[in-house]
């Protein structure tokens, strides 16, 4: 199909879960940038995506009857690649995405599409980087991996804090040049050295971030709302990612065969918990993907825009000790079944028993999700000084510290479908803005210098620096 004719968007898997939250979120991002693009559905079930429609059709009033209808299996190789074809991007919601991910990032490649999805499976987007980069590039396409809750806002967040801790100083580096001026703000330096091209300081956020503590938290506005908080799907990618957790040497070592400098002072992981003293909570260690997304963006940024890298790590946080140790015994059990064959396949077949409800096929209550809201509180620590190299080393401790927050409701399926459609919009009205070329990357490297933040901020999803907490 040639480009002229290709839909703009196609949503595949428009019938499960996240897919079908995603339709009213990606008519309400058209709606109110005023973009007049194409999108269509596509799945197994031709019946399925057409009752799909309906119901969202009747949940916002709009009218999607006459919204194309894909016919694509996951199974049917050549379904799949007509399906690329027939779009410019592709909103990927099958999962899990280390079983059914590839099939459709090699069809996109093939077919020259743009591809978005909400993994968070490290395995599998980094053997998508591995494998896809070179080819993506060469297609002049993007390839999205991890756009939705949590790793945007873990990822976007440390790219927010960053710009604002250490002041927009690449911001108009580019434009500068072009115009052969430099710009230069008072912020009580005598002197800059003439080959940096431009220098841009904000007074308040001047310095170098050395360092990023993440720290999420959900709670429930009202309630109680009775049924589970996770819809299987998530379950399960989590579950066969913590069996197969080795594979992940063997990739990074493929995919980054050079080691970063050694950056000091180092940051350390903290205690297996712990209390908060800005939060006032009981604190763990976050076994999701954030952190690995986030060290993903971070390299890029030093490979491509020799920026100092931030060093992350990523907590969960809780309002008792009573509930941060229930979750540590379940955790715990959680982590040794996922490992064993035979105890792995009781934890996929029982989900409900394993979990005390909280996990199951159909999902939380749209009540439920409504009411859920979600903070990601991120502590930097870092220098008021700025250095003329990222390898340069600092001869005293860090001095700065500031705060940052990402916040909002419906964590899950509600934002994540918002996150999940920006993402598809940044590369589609953007492209200028994403690193040039096409590639694979994770959201933080991809959008980092787009509209992403400012978006989010009008759609529910709250950046914001110095927050109350």
């Amino acid at each position: 199909m040639s480009s002229e004719n290709r839909l703009d968007i196609v949503i595949f898997g428009a019938t499960g879960f996240t897919g079908k939250r995603t339709i009213p979120q990606l008519t309400k991002l058209l709606k109110s940038d005023n973009l007049s693009l194409t999108w269509g559905v596509a799945g197994r079930s031709e019946e399925k995506l057409k009752s799909a429609l309906l119901e969202m059709q009747q949940k916002t009033g709009e009218d999607y009857s006459k919204i194309p209808v894909i016919i694509a299996d996951i199974d049917d190789k050549e379904s799949i690649e007509k399906m690329t074809a027939a779009a410019r991007m592709i909103i990927n919601t099958v999962g899990p995405y280390r079983f059914y991910g590839e099939r459709v990032v090699e069809a996109c490649v093939k077919s020259g599409t743009h591809h978005v999805d909400v993994s968070g499976e490290p395995q599998y987007m980094e053997n998508m980087e591995l494998k896809y980069h070179k080819a993506a590039k060469e297609k002049g396409i993007y390839l999205v991996s991890a756009c939705g809750f949590d790793s945007i806002p873990a990822d976007m967040g440390v790219i927010f804090m960053q710009k604002n801790f250490e002041g927009n100083l690449l911001k108009y580096h580019k434009a500068a040049k072009e115009k052969g001026i430099y710009l230069v703000s008072a912020c009580g330096f005598d002197s800059i050295p003439a080959d940096m091209g431009v220098i841009f300081m904000q007074k308040n956020f001047e310095g170098t971030l050395n360092s990023v503590e993440s720290y999420m938290y959900t709670t429930i506005k009202g309630g109680p709302y009775p049924g589970a908080t996770i819809h299987y799907t998530t379950y399960e990618s989590a579950v066969h990612g913590i069996a197969n957790w080795g594979e992940l040497r063997e990739i990074r070592r493929k995919l980054y065969p050079e080691k970063l400098p050694t950056f000091e002072p180092k940051l350390h992981p903290k205690r297996s918990f712990f209390k908060n003293k800005f939060l006032e909570r009981w604190c763990t260690i976050f076994p999701g993907t954030d952190r690995s997304v986030c060290l993903r963006t971070q390299r890029y940024m030093y490979e491509k825009h020799r920026q100092r890298p931030v060093q992350v790590h990523c907590y969960t946080a809780y309002a008792n000790f009573f509930h941060l140790m229930v979750t540590l015994f379940f955790g715990a059990i959680f982590l040794l079944m996922s490992k064993l064959s035979f105890t792995r396949k009781l934890l996929l077949a029982y989900p409900r028993i394993f979990t005390c409800g909280m996990i199951s096929h159909e999902g939380p209550t749209e009540e439920k999700q409504e009411h859920t809201l979600f903070n990601f509180v991120l502590v930097g620590q870092g220098w008021s000084e700025t250095q003329l190299e990222p390898t340069d080393q600092f001869p005293t401790p860090p001095e700065k510290i500031a705060l940052a927050k990402v916040s909002g409701n419906n964590p899950g399926y509600g934002a994540t479908c918002i996150m999940l459609a920006v993402s598809a919009l940044m590369i589609l009205t953007e492209k200028d803005k994403l690193p040039p070329g096409g590639g694979c990357y994770p959201p933080g490297a991809a959008f980092a210098n787009t509209s992403m933040i400012e978006k989010l901020n009008k759609h529910g999803v709250k950046f914001e620096m110095n927050p109350e907490l």
